[in-house]
């Protein structure tokens, strides 16, 4: 587990791959538990350690989870998660690259300004299988679908994948890996949305790269990143982003 930042009120860390935030079905001991024990320990503290779930993360994606460390915390950070009130949050994304012309005009809009600073908009209406737990994308609303609206754009690009940068506008179920597959550009490892092949540990490689929001407390500004994971394809396309931003 990697701490990326804490203090009395919230504590920010960088989730691997395969980690699951909360318990579920499998058993599998969660995050928000080996937080907890962190705390315990680091701080000697007795009995219980309260420790708030504020978002989640997919098991196979990597990045940035932020915890409650107080009651007054999660209540407001909820708010705020809830409302997309003074949080901005940021995902990097290896995807595969389309032959020819990309798909992203069946469902993307861009200006040339939005190109330079926030990139495509994507809007579908996403309805959710349960028993596949998939989502699957539609370009005009269909019964029992959701809105779900995204940015992205294209920080570098490889011989077979391209490094998109991601903003969530709504928070819907699979909703990255499932707009992106619908222009043709499923997520590096992503079988369940189209990925030609998976990554040998399992994951995909989707990250929750950056957060910024107003602390729910100090109202200070926090901006956090997370490292880049340790892989070659992800340090290659990473450094290239940073070479032509």
């Amino acid at each position: 587990m990697q701490v990326v930042y804490e203090d009395n009120h919230i504590i920010i860390v960088n989730k691997e791959s395969g980690e699951i935030v909360q318990g579920d079905k499998t058993g599998d001991r969660p995050l928000s538990e080996i937080v907890k024990d962190y705390i315990k320990e680091k701080y000697q503290k007795p009995g219980a350690v309260f420790l708030g779930v504020v978002h989640r993360l997919d098991r196979p994606v990597s990045g940035l989870v932020v915890f409650a460390r107080t009651s007054k915390a999660l209540t407001r950070l909820n708010k705020m998660f809830a409302e997309k009130d003074n949080i901005k949050k940021t995902y990097w994304a290896i995807v595969e690259r389309e032959k020819g012309i990309v798909k992203s005009e069946k469902f993307a809009t861009a200006t040339p300004a939005d190109l330079q600073n926030s990139g495509y908009l994507l809007e579908n209406w996403l309805v959710r299988n349960e028993q596949q737990n998939k989502s699957y994308a539609y370009d005009h609303e269909v019964p029992r679908s959701k809105k779900a609206q995204l940015r992205y754009r294209v920080l570098t690009q490889g011989d077979n994948y391209d490094l998109v940068e991601v903003e969530l506008l709504t928070g819907r179920h699979h909703q990255i890996r499932c707009q992106l597959s619908a222009i043709g550009r499923p997520i590096k490892g992503d079988l369940k949305y189209g990925a030609r092949r998976s990554n040998p540990d399992g994951s995909i490689s989707l990250q929750s790269h950056r957060i910024e929001f107003v602390h729910p407390v100090s109202k200070e500004t926090i901006c956090i990143e997370a490292p880049i994971p340790n892989d070659s394809l992800w340090e290659k396309l990473a450094e290239g982003a940073k070479l032509t931003s």
